[in-house]
């Protein structure tokens, strides 16, 4: 088995670089939970926290899941001063959604969904008043760094999260394909093609302004 073909099994990532252009693109999935502090179960699909970071940092230096974690991994995605796009197929839940609005431009599929709610965590918890204001430290920092990177208003943002009657036995609001663009979450409708399109495009504008500076 090959190394391209061994990562993709292992980490969902890929180099793309047999394109013509010379230009070299890591593609890195994030699938399900992401598994940080916790170990899920092993019929719950999850992206590993361990193994996004080291990636990223590599992209770097080469010039829904734990909230922690996933809030970290948006981080990450956010401070890399290379090109950097996300795309949204399928769903983009939870912790989902600051990791899709931490790239540089940001696309989601036409049946593609985002769904904004509260923090929600799984398990036994502890009815005190603790346990509520660190409910809302998580959620004021997730709020805070989706509207630093979109320009939403944390206020528009609260009341998606807390809306009633759009989702089932939940609070919160499902925003499918243009209405995520509409509400200036994401930049635009696209898929695969426009991606990766863009991604050229911003690769050979970085080019040229490293060659005019030397």
């Amino acid at each position: 088995m090959n190394t391209q073909l061994e990562s993709l099994l292992e980490l969902g990532e890929v180099l793309l670089e047999n394109n013509g252009t010379g230009h070299h693109i890591l593609f890195l999935s994030v699938i399900g939970e992401i598994e940080g502090h916790h170990l899920s179960s092993d019929r719950i699909k999850t992206t590993k926290y361990e193994h996004l970071l080291p990636l990223l940092t590599q992209v770097q230096d080469n010039q829904g899941g734990d909230c922690s974690c996933g809030l970290a991994a948006a981080e990450m995605i956010a401070s890399i001063k290379k090109p950097t796009v996300s795309l949204v197929i399928g769903d983009s839940h939870s912790i989902g959604v600051p990791l899709s609005v931490a790239a540089d431009r940001t696309f989601i599929a036409p049946t593609a969904t985002m769904i904004l709610h509260p923090v929600r965590l799984n398990g036994t918890i502890i009815g005190a008043p603790q346990t509520f204001e660190y409910f809302r430290l998580i959620q004021d920092r997730i709020v805070t760094f989706v509207e630093a990177h979109t320009g939403v208003a944390k206020s528009r943002l609260e009341r998606m999260m807390i809306r009633q009657g759009m989702m089932v036995k939940d609070l919160g609001t499902i925003l499918v394909g243009k209405m995520a663009v509409e509400e200036g979450i994401i930049d635009e409708v696209g898929g695969v093609s426009e991606a990766l399109f863009w991604l050229h495009q911003e690769i050979e504008r970085s080019r040229k302004k490293r060659q005019e500076k030397k």
